[in-house]
């Protein structure tokens, strides 16, 4: 074979060019080059810099200034193909504008589109064209006079935005209604780029007028311009739609293209009717639009019927008639493209939610065909179940029974759930599906019986005692199931019935087998079965019982299995009969219509039929970025309510039948409200107060290291407390035993702290927890050193009472101003507006200073932090307590009522310093029924530290003395309605309770290197004690004690129903405010006694010390005969 080897010889053709280099041109000859055949050669690479080929832009460019029209039209054409392609043609933006001045209108309408693309990020040059705009807005062939009017509102550009002010006013107002329908839309564009520029030029009021005009065209343009415009502000109130200007609507309505009727259909949409003779009117003339050809064009026509309908009597012969009109246009729309029928499907399932009776006559079309999409498919069963009832419920069965013979897994799955939903929705049905069920069951295909299992169980909740007949069937389906939801449906099958399953024991012990395999849901499912068992059958199931607890508790890494199973061992140890009453209660019966929208959000949804919201059953607000151009629109009230029907963005949210108030009601209104209502303030979450003992509130001005324990006793035997006795002048309006006992208190923990114990000395029985103590209760609160105590936010409103609505507050005292500083989270789905509030009369005037100012709307499980400033000149009204304030909270789903209590120190004024012969001679004069009594517990402060705390909140100290051994304070403080407190605080200089960490045989406890400080939890003493050690330990150990070790063990946590205080209520403490480490144990049964050594190592390495790393040395301190015991 002879190969031979080709080299082919490269010409460069190179053009004569002349380079101006200076004042020196270079004549550049045109000499072909040839590649060198002798491949051994060598040449250098600078032969690919030295090429005169200028590229395309240059071609371009050069063809861009070519003097035929012909060619300058095809170099456009080009430079518009390489922008359509992504390709950077900028640079040619000089060129192309020249091309403007041309009467080609195709060649004019390419360079406006380079424009528009090019415009923003050539601002400068985008000037350049601006003459031409001006001159083409005046050109006599209104199709340039339109195009030069859009393309100047599609350049974003606000150097121009001035300059298409005038050509816009005239081409507002140009003979030629397709020129004034170009510009009614590029307002739009404009005020979307400068807002204030199109109200200062006043081409709002143009627009306005538009809608009067004779082409319907132009009518429809200006309707989607404003409608624009007041999407983006909501409270512009553009849209002042009255019934001459719908009247002008509806008879543009009939002339105009598809897409201006759409636009005055969503336009009639935010229109409320006035009454239903007007709403029965605009419907029969928008009917005529559920024939069109154009599906989105019916969806809008369906939008406007089904807010109308709200305001139709239901026995009005019309109404009848208009739900036969709606069924036969949705119906078309199935016929439609498979997409088309999915988003028709999506809006029908909307419609079906609120009124079935629509297309109850229709389940046939809802049939699934073979060559339907799967998405189509399982849209069009889920309108099947809200669509069956009695009278089609065989049709349907039939149908779901074929279905799940189908070869679609997830289309067969959903067609067995169907079956289940069936029997729970229609009662009548329930035997015949589970006959079904049961013959699906026969059919042994997998995931077939899985399904069965899962949707049985659903119906045994929906009727009990009825159909367990089938249980035995199912158990030989056993060892089948693989799917977890499957399993657990099982498991929780048997454990309901296992009086009825003679191996049910047997049964589950086989699932226990592979326990750490199965899922969580599973595992939970497990473990209540078989205590569910051990209830019914405890002497034959007490080693499977104490096996699942050990799995559940010792061997798992899931918390939320620990847990229950920690729950269900101290039930069943402690009291088996609230086991019983626990485990086994009877379980509330299950709904049918538990995937149903939530009827607030599914009015929203009614309200943007044909738009994405419907499609994807989310609010706007949830997938539209920012809310700045949403609007929350709600269905009106329906005839015959006796409300009155406000906008949609103030409708009810509580549906057809009961509509709130759409405003807050007047003054006298909503005083009567509130009186008339019972609003006890939320009852707390913590333990029930001690009636047998004073408590401690929830306020804690004294600081440091404050605890936030729950009400604990006070014991009247601790020589270090300060004592404080405090005296008020007398006013007519009040009784003086209101001031002593009953002013004020912590919003946490509401009125009241129960009778005093009889040991109590008499001069120290005061009602305590809900008066002037609060100013030095150390149970909770964060204390500020240098300012007004602000107690911790709590729940005033829960979501539950307020539609998904929750509000947390607390009230602050900032330079003289009384502030309700609230915390406002949407549990709902549905977005919030329109916030107001309102007080009703109190004890010492509070009122809002301002409104309430929530800028933006609250999104669903969003929270936003809102202060409001209040002052005291409102109307006054004795409360009880007297610190009691009933608010009255409106959005635009519903006014909310709730009661809180504020702290008294918020109303101590700033000007409460008495003078010192004043205050001398007004507390002699004070009669001794007006004096208070009591004992602060463990502050452990000085009486200057004192003095300087209680500063911060206007209690002034005006005279200090020392009398053997203790600090006397003599305090004035003054209420925002003039009334004087007076105020006498003993402080004892020494501290007896430090004996017993100074005792010599103590020394070697004062250098330990780790403490373990153990307390009953049954026992508050004990809690107590180890409260003080540990403080001694703080403040008075030998060397720096920031670095050691402490653990708090909570001892017999066998006797968990007995233990004065939630666990976590003193983890949190401990952890948090002590900066120690906690752990629970129980000595008797030996539970996690090597876990509490552990912890205390687990500090000590967390913490580390300078010299000797601390678990270094506990190594040591953890050998036999190493550790102290105090």
């Amino acid at each position: 074979m002879t190969l031979t080897c080709v080299s082919k010889r490269y010409f460069v053709e190179r053009r004569k060019q002349i380079k101006w280099e200076g004042t020196k041109a270079i004549a550049a000859p045109s000499t072909p080059v040839t590649e060198n055949r002798q491949f051994g050669s060598k040449m250098t690479d600078s032969k690919y810099f030295t090429t005169t080929k200028k590229g395309e832009i240059f071609e371009l460019k050069a063809e861009l200034n070519s003097d035929k029209k012909e060619k300058k039209k095809e170099a456009v054409k080009k430079v518009i193909a390489s922008m359509t392609v992504g390709k950077d043609v900028s640079a040619l933006f000089p060129d192309v504008v020249n091309c403007m001045q041309t009467d080609n209108l195709e060649l004019k309408k390419l360079v406006y589109l380079y424009l528009m693309n090019y415009a923003k990020s050539q601002p400068d040059m985008a000037i350049m064209a601006v003459n031409t705009f001006v001159k083409d807005c005046e050109d006599p062939n209104p199709l340039i006079r339109a195009l030069a009017v859009r393309t100047m509102g599609c350049i974003r550009v606000d150097k121009i935005t001035e300059y298409l002010c005038e050509p816009l006013r005239k081409c507002l107002k140009d003979e030629d209604p397709y020129v004034r329908k170009t510009a009614a839309v590029c307002v739009a564009k404009l005020h979307d780029i400068n807002a204030q520029l199109v109200e200062d030029q006043g081409f709002l009021d143009t627009l306005k007028d538009l809608i009067s005009d004779s082409n319907p065209m132009v009518v429809a343009n200006a309707v989607a311009a404003l409608s624009e415009i007041a999407e983006s502000h909501p409270n512009s109130n553009l849209l002042d739609l009255n019934p001459q200007t719908i009247n002008k609507l509806l008879t543009a309505l009939n002339e105009c293209t598809e897409w201006g009727q759409i636009f005055i259909l969503d336009c009639l949409a935010n229109y409320t009717p006035r009454d239903d003779r007007e709403s029965q009117s605009i419907c029969e003339r928008v009917t005529p639009r559920l024939s069109h050809a154009n599906s989105a064009v019916v969806l809008s026509a369906v939008k406007v019927l089904m807010k109308f309908m709200e305001m139709l009597p239901k026995d009005l012969d019309y109404y009848g008639t208009l739900l036969k009109k709606l069924a036969p246009p949705l119906v078309t729309l199935l016929s439609a493209e498979p997409e088309l029928q999915y988003v028709a499907l999506r809006n029908i399932n909307l419609i079906v939610q609120r009124r079935p009776e629509i297309l109850k006559h229709e389940m046939k079309v809802f049939f699934v065909k073979y060559n339907d999409p799967i998405y189509v498919k399982l849209e069009k069963l889920d309108i099947m179940i809200r669509l069956a009832s009695q009278a089609n419920i065989a049709q349907v069965l039939a149908e779901l029974k074929e279905y799940a013979t189908e070869v679609d897994v997830d289309f067969v799955r959903k067609a067995v759930r169907a079956i289940g939903r069936c029997a729970i929705k229609v009662e009548q049905s329930a035997e015949r599906c589970v006959s079904t069920l049961l013959d699906l069951i026969q059919t042994k295909v997998n995931y077939v019986v899985q399904e069965a299992i899962v949707v049985i169980k659903d119906i045994f909740r929906k009727y009990p005692n009825k159909y367990e007949s089938v249980i035995a069937t199912l158990c030989e389906n056993l060892d089948s199931l693989d799917e977890p939801e499957a399993r657990a449906a099982m498991i929780w099958i048997v454990g309901e019935y296992a009086e009825r399953i003679d191996n049910a024991d047997e049964l589950l012990e086989s699932f226990l087998e592979g326990f750490h395999d199965e899922s969580t849901q599973v595992q939970l499912q497990l473990l209540t079965a078989i205590v569910k068992l051990f209830l019914k059958k405890p002497t034959e199931t007490q080693e499977l019982v104490q096996q699942v607890l050990s799995l559940a508790t010792q061997d798992s890494d899931n918390p939320d299995l620990r847990d229950r199973g920690y729950i269900y061992w101290r039930l069943l140890s402690t009291d088996p009969v609230a086991a019983k009453e626990v485990v086994l209660a009877e379980k509330p019966l299950i709904s049918e219509e538990t995937d149903l929208i939530e009827p607030t959000l599914l009015e929203e949804l009614i309200c943007h039929i044909g738009t994405l919201a419907s499609v994807y059953h989310k609010p706007p607000s949830a997938f539209v970025e920012g809310s700045r151009g949403v609007q929350h629109k709600r269905l009106p009230g329906s005839a015959g309510s006796g409300e009155s029907v406000e906008s949609p963005d103030t409708g009810s949210a509580a549906g057809v039948s009961e509509a709130p108030p759409a405003v807050i009601p007047s003054q006298g209104d909503l005083l009567g409200d509130l009186l008339n209502l019972d609003l006890t303030p939320p009852a707390t979450t913590g333990p029930p107060p001690s009636s047998s003992g004073l408590q401690m509130g929830a306020m804690d001005l004294l600081g440091g290291g404050l605890d936030s324990l729950p009400p604990i006793p006070l014991r009247m035997d601790t020589p270090q407390s300060p004592h404080l006795s405090h005296h008020s002048p007398s006013p007519p309006d009040y009784n003086p035993a209101e001031l002593g006992g009953d002013l004020g208190g912590s919003p946490a923990m509401g009125a009241g702290f129960g009778a005093p114990p009889a040991a109590m000395p008499t001069s120290f029985n005061a009602p305590v927890g809900s008066g002037l103590d609060d100013l030095f209760d150390l149970g909770g609160g964060v204390g500020m050193p240098m300012g007004a105590y602000s107690p911790p936010k709590t729940v005033w409103l829960p979501a539950m009472k307020a539609k998904g609505l929750e509000i947390s507050g607390t009230f602050a005292r900032r330079a003289g101003v009384i502030q309700m500083e609230m915390t406002l989270t949407n549990k709902a789905m549905s977005v919030m507006t329109d916030f107001a509030i309102q007080f009703n009369r109190n004890s010492f005037g509070l009122a809002p200073a301002g409104p309430l100012q929530v800028l933006t709307p609250l999104s669903p499980n969003q929270s936003i932090e809102v202060t409001l400033p209040l002052n005291t000149v409102g109307p006054v009204m004795k409360m009880d307590p007297l610190n009691n304030l009933q608010v009255a909270i409106k959005n635009n789903i519903d006014v909310f009522y709730f009661s809180c209590q504020y702290p008294m120190s918020m109303l101590f004024v700033e000007d409460g310093k008495m003078e010192r012969q004043v205050f001398l001679a007004t507390w002699k004069d004070i009669p001794n029924d007006n004096e208070s009594q009591f004992q602060i517990k463990d502050c452990h402060l000085n009486s200057d530290a004192a003095s300087n705390k209680l500063q911060g909140s206007n209690i002034f100290t005006i005279a200090k003395r020392t009398v053997e051994g203790q600090d006397m304070l003599y305090q004035s403080m003054k209420l925002s309605n003039g009334i004087w407190v007076l105020a006498e605080l003993r402080v004892q200089a020494g501290n007896p309770n430090y004996t017993e960490w100074l005792d010599l045989r103590c020394r070697g406890v004062r250098n330990a290197n780790a403490y373990i400080l153990v307390y009953d939890i049954c026992c508050v003493e004990s809690f107590e004690y180890v409260k003080m050690i540990r403080q001694q330990i703080v403040e008075h150990r030998e060397g720096s004690s920031s670095e050691v070790p402490i653990l708090v063990v909570g001892n017999k946590r066998d006797l968990q129903r007995q233990r004065f205080m939630p666990r976590r209520a003193v983890s949190v403490l401990v952890k948090k405010t002590w900066k120690c480490g906690y752990v629970e144990c129980s000595a008797k049964f030996n539970w996690h006694v090597v876990l509490l050594f552990k912890e205390l190592l687990g500090i000590a390495v967390a913490r580390g010390m300078r010299q000797n790393h601390t678990s270094i040395r506990l190594q040591g301190a953890l050998q036999r005969n190493r550790c102290t015991i105090m």
